[in-house]
């Protein structure tokens, strides 16, 4: 193991424990008070419930290096649609009221690395390709 191959699983480790921990929010709070305010900002309100499982579920995916490319993908779609439709209006640093889109732009950078990157070898997924061959 390297410091990049280390640093790599360090970002895919968090990345993935703040989706997953959005996803959990989402449930906690009340799916039913996200999905309106999907619908508020024209975005059709059961996507809240896809929204959350993918944060979910990818969030766990991520953490353990399974599927790694397939849900940074979903997750930067997510992240450009929070950009775009909610927050910005809000500007890059909020408006004082609400946060700006500066930690969906970080979350949406980092999406897009996973997408781009090779595969580590610290992640579950290359464990399980390789006992495969």
């Amino acid at each position: 193991m390297n410091k990049n191959e280390l640093g790599q699983f360090i970002l895919r480790a968090i990345l993935g424990f703040i989706f997953f921990i959005h996803g959990l929010s989402k449930f906690q709070g009340g799916i039913s008070n996200t999905a309106g305010f999907f619908d508020s900002i024209g975005i059709p309100g059961f996507m809240a419930y896809i929204v959350a499982v993918v944060e979910l579920a990818g969030g766990i995916a991520l953490i353990l290096g399974i599927g790694t490319r397939i849900v940074s993908v979903l997750f930067a779609v997510i992240m450009l649609v929070a950009i775009f439709t909610a927050k910005l209006p809000l500007g890059l640093l909020g408006n004082g009221q609400m946060a700006g889109y500066e930690l969906d732009v970080i979350l949406l950078a980092a999406s897009i690395y996973f997408v781009l990157a090779k595969e580590s070898p610290l992640s579950l997924g290359s464990k399980l390709q390789s006992t495969a061959k």
